[in-house]
């Protein structure tokens, strides 16, 4: 994974605007240690808000996955799983070798451009709309009082982060490591990480007891299997070019905006 991961970091970019004590916005904002300071705030509001909605609260299938797999590991305790998340993070900046510092302004940098991306994605669902003449709302309808909305904002939290998580830093990793591994380091070897990955992505959506029901002979079923399935190539583009917390960001902030508004 490490080498997957690291390759974050070594994409050109044209001179970005100088960071204080940094190495420009583009390459700070890339790193590990300021995706764990950008999506620490989400990943506390989503966990106080599961805790504190209790059974009411709205989970996402990612979330749910990797709790039943700690647990069938022998791990049940409710917090470890954002716990490993924040050592995950820690642990892959620490293999950069990249200084311990956040420079101030990259978190609003990062926020801007998370909200900027996040209208990406509705963006190309309301292309798709367009050329396939229909429109699809994805996730949760919007919630008739304050609380069920509250509910649903955190549930939309927990599917950037643990989707991401999931899909992007630890299948499509895995998928290139092992791509690799069979076939040598090809040209082709990442975008069929990417393909593959963004496949289960989309399908992810429609297993388990958190999944929608399989309306093959719908329109809007194929639809929103191809918005997904899109959406999850958008993700992993920009989870290798932008890094992690930027991936979360505009995730999370796109579910906000598609099923709330």
């Amino acid at each position: 994974m490490h080498a997957v991961l690291a390759s974050n970091t070594s994409y050109s970019t044209d001179a970005p605007p100088p960071v204080a004590d940094g190495l420009g916005y583009w390459t700070e904002s890339r790193q590990p240690l300021a995706s764990l300071v950008f999506v620490a705030p989400v990943l506390l509001v989503y966990e106080a808000g599961v805790v504190f909605f209790g059974p009411q609260a709205v989970r996402n299938g990612a979330d749910a996955w990797l709790r039943w797999l700690l647990e069938a590991l022998g791990f049940g305790q409710y917090f470890l799983l954002p716990v490993l998340t924040v050592c995950i993070l820690l642990g892959w900046h620490y293999t950069t070798g990249r200084p311990w510092r956040f420079p101030q302004g990259v978190f609003w940098g990062m926020l801007v451009e998370s909200v900027a991306l996040g209208f990406c994605v509705r963006l190309i669902l309301q292309i798709q709309g367009m050329l396939l003449l229909q429109m699809s709302r994805e996730g949760l309808p919007p919630a008739c009082d304050l609380a069920a909305q509250l509910r649903t904002a955190v549930g939309f939290l927990g599917a950037g982060i643990y989707e991401e998580l999931l899909f992007r830093l630890m299948l499509l990793s895995l998928a290139v490591l092992a791509l690799r591994w069979i076939a040598g380091p090809r040209v082709w070897v990442l975008p069929l990480a990417i393909v593959l990955t963004s496949l289960l992505f989309s399908a992810a959506h429609y297993v388990g007891p958190h999944g929608e029901p399989l309306l093959w002979s719908q329109g809007l079923f194929w639809f929103r299997a191809l918005f997904r399935f899109i959406a999850g190539v958008f993700f992993s583009v920009l989870f290798l070019c932008r890094g992690f917390g930027i991936a979360v960001g505009a995730h999370a902030f796109y579910d906000l905006l598609v099923g709330l508004l």
